[in-house]
This record gives structure tokens, C-alpha cells and sequence, in this order.
């Protein structure tokens, strides 16, 4: 199988690239990024074919899926605060984008596309825990945009029968997740600012909750999904109803570095949600062989990985 995977230097793909090099059933793994928010190093001996572009580039888009079994499409600019920021780039980037994949995947006429969602399409809805027939209520840009990168792909597979699984990611984190810019997500910031004897900065009280999701238990989902090709005629949460604060990931980092850590609060950011927590029925129902990796031990492989990489060093780019 050929596997083609957008964004594929980034956090999530270049960890999925990882898993799929030493699969059996994969002949062939092809990253497209163009490195607006990836880095090259996360490809770092990997075997894997390497492009550089972008997926609003038609041409070079179609030339490199062409082959492909499956297309994981994760390329997105990405980041509530960012999207506040700039809305017309994360609408042409998702959306704009999303449509540009689907229709390259299309004229292979028999190729599979799983493509990234995002639990902030749940946005202004307080519901908990969030299932797929909730009510969408998106309070910032790339919330909407994510949303429409969901709603093009299941009306593409409505409409070509295409074989479409759109999940929804909820707070990923782990190894590769960098760690310095000006919206960085919450786990790999706390670490940079640990490893450099700096306050964690914690936007708001630090109360609101999060469904945590190690990264490597995606990748088992999609890699699952790739296999078995998954298909669903629904969006499906990709988390496991777990609802953490950021103070309580904060006590477990202190109890796993074995100091204290002193805190930096800073005005809450626009658009971010109070709580946040999946119902996993959905998930499970597909996926029934999956076991996540607990809070615990994925802090303590991400931690690993900050010793051994200095990523706050190598990766301080926006």
C-alpha cells in the first residue's frame, strides 16, 4: 500500500510516520508538507518519500497521491488563537484545502481519505460528555474551519461514495509536539518552561478541563483505520472520556519531575472552551480493539523525549 500523508512533518503525522515505515503492509509512505508549521528534522532518518508543498497546489497535489491507498489528509493550519488572528488563511488552509484533497483522492477512484477534525467544533455547546449528535457551536475560525473540513469530507463520501472517516482529535500530545511559539498547546509549553527553570504559563485559572490523548494511541487508531479501511457516515471523537484540568496535569508533571513547579497565570485565551470531554462509544464501536495510553505514562514518554531532544533548543520557531 501506498499512504500518502499531508502535514505529514508535523506533530501528528510525523509520529504516524514513524508507525508506518516499519509496516508490513505498506510499501510506500509519501509526505506532503510545506513546512509553514512542520519541520524537516521530524522526518529525520525516516524512510519515507519527502514533497514539499502545499495542498492548494492542484498539480503537485494530484501528482502525489497518485497510487495511494490511502490518503491521510492532517495538513491544517492549526490553533484557535492563530485562527483569531488570521481568518481568511485558516479558512483557505482547512476548508479551501480540505476540498483540494478530496477531489485528488476522488479521481484515484478507489483510494480511502481519513481527515482530521477537531473537538473545538463542539465550541459554545456546555453538553458533557460531547457525542457526534451533538449540536456544533464553533466560537472561533478554526473551529469553523474544521468544521467545514469535516462536513466536505462525509458530503464527499455521501455524494462519490468515497470511503471517508473524518475524526474528531481532541487535546493530542506527546513526542514531536513543539514546544515554543506563541500558541503552543499546553503540555509541550509547560515542559519548555519546566526544563528552563520557568513559570508554566497557564492562561486563565488553570480549571479548565481537557480529554487528554496520548499521540501514539491516534496513530494506532489510524493506522487501524488504514488497515481495516474504516470508513463512517458520522464524524467520530478520537478520545476516551477523560476530563483532566490543567492544575491536575500540572501535579502530576511536579510529581514525575519531583519538584515544584511555579506558575505564570495569564489572561484566558479567545475562543478556548471551559471543558472539554468525548463520549467514545462511537470509537470504540469501530475501533474495539483499542487501549489508550494513560495520562501517566504518555507524560512520562513525552517527558522522556524533552531529556533527550532539547526540543525547546531546536524547535523554537512560530
Amino acid at each position: 500500500m501506498k499512504i500518502v500523508v499531508t502535514g505529514g512533518a508535523g506533530f501528528v503525522g510525523a509520529n504516524l510516520a514513524r508507525r508506518l515505515q516499519h509496516d508490513d503492509a505498506v510499501t510506500e509512505v509519501v509526505i506532503l508538507d510545506d513546512l509553514s508549521f512542520g519541520f524537516h528534522e521530524n522526518l529525520e532518518g525516516l524512510d519515507v518519500s519527502f514533497v514539499e508543498g502545499s495542498i492548494l497546489d492542484t498539480d503537485l497535489l494530484e501528482s502525489t497521491v497518485a497510487g495511494a491507498s490511502s490518503v491521510v489528509h492532517l495538513a491544517a493550519r492549526s490553533s484557535v488563537p492563530r485562527s483569531i488572528a488570521h481568518p481568511f488563511a485558516a479558512h483557505e488552509a482547512n476548508a479551501t484545502g480540505t476540498v483540494r484533497v478530496l477531489e485528488a483522492v476522488r479521481d484515484l477512484g478507489d483510494a480511502q481519505v481519513i481527515v482530521a477534525s477537531s473537538s473545538s467544533v463542539y465550541g459554545a455547546n456546555k453538553v458533557l460528555p460531547k457525542h457526534e449528535a451533538l449540536a456544533t457551536r464553533p466560537i472561533s475560525p478554526y473551529a469553523a474551519s474544521k468544521l467545514a473540513t469535516e462536513a466536505y469530507s462525509l458530503a464527499w463520501g455521501h455524494a462519490y461514495e468515497l470511503p471517508v472517516l473524518a475524526l474528531r482529535f481532541f487535546n493530542i500530545f506527546g513526542p514531536l509536539q513543539p514546544p515554543l511559539h506563541s500558541y503552543a498547546a499546553a503540555i509541550p509549553s509547560f515542559l519548555a518552561a519546566a526544563f528552563q527553570d520557568q513559570p508554566l504559563p497557564v492562561h486563565g485559572d488553570g480549571t479548565q478541563s481537557r480529554d487528554f490523548t496520548y499521540v501514539d494511541t491516534v496513530v494506532e487508531v489510524i493506522t487501524d483505520a488504514i488497515h481495516r479501511r474504516v470508513s463512517h457516515s458520522e464524524p467520530v471523537n478520537l478520545a476516551f472520556g477523560t476530563q483532566v484540568s490543567l492544575l491536575e496535569v500540572i501535579d502530576q508533571l511536579e510529581k514525575l519531575l519531583g519538584r515544584a513547579l511555579p506558575l505564570d497565570h495569564l489572561p484566558p485565551r479567545l475562543g478556548d472552551v471551559p471543558r472539554s470531554q468525548a463520549d467514545s462509544t462511537t470509537l470504540l464501536n469501530l475501533f474495539p480493539q483499542v487501549v489508550p495510553t494513560s495520562l501517566t505514562d504518555g507524560l512520562e514518554a513525552t517527558i522522556e523525549w524533552f531529556h533527550r531532544t532539547r526540543p525547546w533548543e531546536r524547535l523554537a520557531r512560530a
